[in-house]
C-alpha cells in the first residue's frame, strides 16, 4: 500500500478545485441530488485510501459551492488566502492538539504571536488576553462567559463553583438589531435568549440614550452586548459613548465585531471602530475579512483573570505550566491548531495588505450599489459604510425574491436575502480577498437580468 497516493490524489483535485474556482458554477444548479454519491449501505469491508478519495472527491463534486470564490456574496464569507491554504493543509497533516503547550509548543506558540498580531492590527487592549475559537458564535460565547464571571464575582458570587441557581440577577442588554449569536450565547450561558433591549437608530447602530434608561431600570450586575458591523447594513454601534454609559453604571461591555472589527486595521475605516480598545471583551472572525479557511476566530477581554476564571479547568492528568496553554482561553480543549493559518495569513498580507484588502472590500461594494442606484425600480436600502449593501427590487417582495432566485439559478453569483424594516431584501456581502471589479460588473449584469426578466 502507498501510504502518500491518497494525498498525493487529494493535493491533485485540491489544485483543481482551486484553478476552478473563478469560472465554475457559484452553487449547484437546479435539482442537483448532492447526497446521491455519497449514499449506500454501510461498508462490510475497507477500500484502498486512494480510491477512498477518488470516490469521495466524485460524490462531492455535484454539491460543492464556490463560497470560496470571487462571487460568491452571500452571507459573509471570505475565501482563503494561498497561505492560509497551505497551513491548513500542514495543520492537518501535522495533527496537533493545540490545547495545551505541552501538547505542542509550535501550536501555543503559533497562537501566541499571531493572537497578539491580531490584538494590535485590531487596536485592542495591548494588555487584553485573547483564545481561538470556532467563529463568531462561540467567540461571543467566551467573551460574555468572561463578563458572567466578572459582574457576579464583582457582586460577591462565584459563578464557576455556584452556577446560577441563587446567584444574583445580571441584567443583559443587547441593541434591538443585534445579531442572532448573541441570544444564542446568552442562551448557553442560562441567561435565556431574549435581553433586554436599547433601541436603534435607521441603520441599526443602538442608542447610547437609549441604552441609559433600559440600564436605569435596574440596580447591580450588567452585560451591555454592542456590535461592530451590523450583518445587513454593515453600520457600527458608536461604541465609545456606549462605553462610557457602561462606565457610569459599571457594567460589562462586550462587543460583537465578527467582521465589522477588521475596519480598524484600515487608517481610511479605524474612525468606525473608535472606542473598541474600551471594551471589556470582543469577538471577531478570521475566516470572514482575514480570509483564512474555516473555522476560525479570536476572543479577547480586557478583564485576562476573568477569561481565565471563566474558561479553565483543572485535571490530575493534565500539566499545566507557566506557559500560556491555550485552553484556558476557550471552551475547547481537543482542538486543531487555528494558529498556524493566521500566523500564515498575518505573514502573508502584513499591516499594509490587510488594510488594502479591507478597504479594496469595501470599495467594491460600494461600485456595486453606485451600479444599481439608477436602475428603475431598484433601491439601495442602506448608507453603505462598509462592504454591506441591502437592496429591494420593485418595492416587492415577490419581485424581490425572483430576483434573488434568478441570479442564483444563473450560477453566475450566490446572494442571501433578509428581513429589513420588516420587508424582505437582497444583502449582499464582500469579504474575498479574490473579487475584483470585473466580477463586481459580472454580477451587476446578472442582478440586473434577474430583475428584468421577473418585471416581464
Amino acid at each position: 500500500m502507498d501510504d502518500h497516493a491518497a494525498l498525493e490524489a487529494a493535493h491533485r483535485h485540491a489544485l483543481a478545485w482551486l484553478d476552478g474556482l473563478r469560472e465554475r458554477r457559484v452553487h449547484p444548479g437546479p435539482g442537483v441530488d448532492a447526497a446521491a454519491g455519497f449514499a449506500g449501505p454501510l461498508p462490510e469491508h475497507g477500500e484502498d485510501a486512494a480510491k477512498v478519495v477518488e470516490a469521495l472527491v466524485a460524490a462531492a463534486e455535484p454539491g460543492l459551492v464556490a463560497s470560496a470564490g470571487p462571487r460568491y456574496f452571500g452571507y459573509v464569507i471570505g475565501g482563503g488566502l494561498p497561505s492560509t491554504v497551505a497551513a491548513d493543509q500542514l495543520a492537518v497533516a501535522w495533527d496537533q492538539v493545540a490545547g495545551l503547550e505541552v501538547m505542542s509548543p509550535a501550536a501555543a506558540a503559533a497562537e501566541e504571536v499571531a493572537g497578539a498580531w491580531a490584538r494590535e492590527l485590531l487596536g485592542v487592549d495591548p494588555e487584553a488576553s485573547f483564545g481561538f475559537t470556532t467563529g463568531a458564535q462561540m467567540a461571543n460565547f467566551t467573551g460574555l462567559a468572561a463578563g458572567r464571571h466578572g459582574v457576579l464575582a464583582r457582586a460577591g458570587w462565584d459563578v464557576e463553583r455556584d452556577g446560577l441557581q441563587g446567584a444574583p440577577r445580571v441584567h443583559v442588554v443587547a441593541g434591538a438589531q443585534s445579531h442572532s449569536t448573541i441570544p444564542q450565547a446568552l442562551r448557553f450561558l442560562g441567561f435565556g435568549g431574549t435581553p433586554d433591549r436599547a433601541e436603534a437608530d435607521g441603520q441599526g447602530r443602538m442608542v447610547p440614550s437609549s441604552l441609559r434608561e433600559v440600564l436605569a431600570r435596574s440596580e447591580g450586575p450588567a452585560i451591555v452586548c454592542a456590535q461592530a458591523g451590523n450583518v445587513d447594513t454593515g453600520a457600527f454601534d458608536p461604541v465609545e459613548e456606549l462605553a462610557q454609559v457602561c462606565r457610569e453604571r459599571g457594567a460589562w461591555l462586550h462587543v460583537d465585531g465578527a467582521f465589522g472589527l477588521w475596519a480598524a486595521a484600515s487608517p481610511r475605516l479605524r474612525h468606525l471602530t473608535a472606542g473598541v480598545e474600551l471594551a471589556d471583551s470582543l469577538a471577531t472572525d478570521c475566516h470572514k475579512w482575514l480570509n483564512v479557511p474555516y473555522d476560525s476566530a479570536l476572543v479577547f477581554t480586557r478583564d485576562p483573570e476573568a477569561h481565565m476564571a471563566a474558561m479553565t479547568w483543572q485535571a490530575a492528568y493534565v500539566q499545566v505550566g507557566e506557559s500560556r496553554d491555550p485552553f484556558r482561553f476557550v471552551p475547547e480543549s481537543s482542538r486543531r491548531a487555528r494558529g498556524f493559518a493566521v500566523w500564515a495569513a498575518i505573514r502573508e498580507l502584513g499591516r499594509s495588505g490587510v488594510a488594502a484588502m479591507v478597504e479594496r472590500s469595501c470599495d467594491l461594494a460600494r461600485r456595486f450599489a453606485d451600479g444599481l442606484r439608477d436602475e428603475p425600480g431598484v433601491t439601495v436600502l442602506n448608507e453603505v459604510v462598509l462592504n454591506q449593501v441591502l437592496v429591494r427590487f420593485d418595492d416587492s417582495d415577490e419581485h424581490t425574491a425572483a430576483v434573488m432566485q434568478g441570479i442564483r439559478d444563473s450560477g453566475e453569483a450566490w446572494v442571501s436575502g433578509t428581513v429589513w424594516d420588516g420587508r424582505p431584501a437582497m444583502r449582499f456581502s464582500v469579504s474575498n480577498w479574490m473579487t475584483t471589479e470585473a466580477d463586481i460588473d459580472r454580477t451587476l449584469a446578472a442582478v440586473l437580468a434577474a430583475h428584468r426578466a421577473a418585471v416581464t
